[in-house]
């Protein structure tokens, strides 16, 4: 089953904390003209950065807008996690003339981009099986941990986006208790994304070093997986490697408790980078690791999403509400 996009074109945006993409979809060539992207930190609000693509483009303004932004649900007035940003959406679309304007989470819009992805937008990890459920999901640790699911009621995709980055999370082996031991006094809760995340990665880098007693720095987490790539670090290697390992756990525990056997996909700017890697680390070990659910979970295909674009592909997609 797929979602079927209406039929007038639409202004789609997909609004980070650090880049913002707008773009005109043509539902009728199913594809994107007039695609930009934009740092945020050039603008004051997004309303400009609206204003700016309007005055770039040679298109007409839309009747019809959809954007996902990375922010907690809310009603009217969207207040963004990661950069200074909020605007009502009633007002913006009164201001550009939007007939109709949808907003959704970054991650409910990776969701509806799902049925959607052509063979070049993924690189498959784990095959599985084809199962009778249908539903997907999605998870993906940048920043933070995101996660939604789609799941399809009388032939329409509905998304469902989810908080994986607060959930409980647990040490799987003697090494992991041994990072739980020194964080949780410092922490007070060590939920997934202080882990599992850009910023819980350099995380593990410095504990790991507190544990073995070795010279840490300062490394951004986009070092720490550079050096791990490129074998020219042991600790950085540790740390992704647990990195990993985590990241499995808690995918096994979010296909559980949403029952998304129909599919995983990884999402955001980490793992991408980590195709070759993740394979000879414990990550598909541990999500498949859950007691009598083995079965169930080493069923369901792994995917990594490689487009840049999948908040757009979403933002086409998704039914307008």
């Amino acid at each position: 089953m797929t979602t079927t996009p209406s039929r007038a074109a639409r202004l789609v945006a997909d609004v980070g904390g650090t880049n913002t993409r707008i773009a005109l979809f043509d539902p009728g060539a199913a594809g994107f003209r007039s695609l930009f992207t934009y740092t945020n930190r050039d603008f004051a609000q997004l309303e400009d950065i609206i204003s700016q693509w309007l005055a770039t483009t040679a298109e007409a303004v839309p009747e019809v807008c959809c954007i996902a932004v990375a922010a907690p649900p809310s009603g009217d007035r969207v207040v963004m996690s990661n950069i200074d940003w909020s605007f009502s959406c009633r007002e913006l679309a009164s201001r550009f003339g939007f007939r109709k304007l949808c907003r959704l989470n970054d991650f409910e819009a990776n969701a509806y981009a799902l049925p959607h992805l052509a063979d070049s937008d993924r690189r498959q990890l784990y095959q599985g099986k084809k199962h009778q459920a249908e539903r997907l999901a999605t998870v993906g640790p940048g920043t933070g941990l995101g996660g939604a699911f789609l799941d399809w009621f009388d032939g329409t995709a509905h998304s469902f986006p989810c908080e994986p980055g607060h959930m409980g999370l647990a040490p799987g082996n003697e090494l992991e208790l041994e990072i739980f031991r020194l964080l949780l006094p410092r922490h007070g809760n060590i939920h997934a994304e202080l882990l599992v995340s850009g910023p819980g990665l350099a995380r593990l880098y410095q504990v790991l070093g507190e544990i073995r007693g070795e010279p840490t720095t300062g490394l951004a987490p986009a070092d720490v997986s550079r050096l791990a790539l490129a074998g020219e670090d042991r600790l950085c290697v540790l740390a992704l490697e647990t990195f990993c390992a985590l990241l499995g756990s808690v995918c096994g525990d979010f296909l559980l408790a949403n029952g998304s056997y129909g599919g995983l996909y990884l999402a955001g700017g980490i793992v991408p980078r980590l195709i070759d890697f993740m394979p000879g680390t414990a990550f598909h070990r541990r999500m498949t690791g859950k007691g009598v659910m083995r079965e169930t979970l080493a069923g369901v295909p792994v995917y990594v999403i490689t487009t840049d674009q999948p908040g757009l592909i979403g933002a086409a997609y998704a039914p307008l509400r």
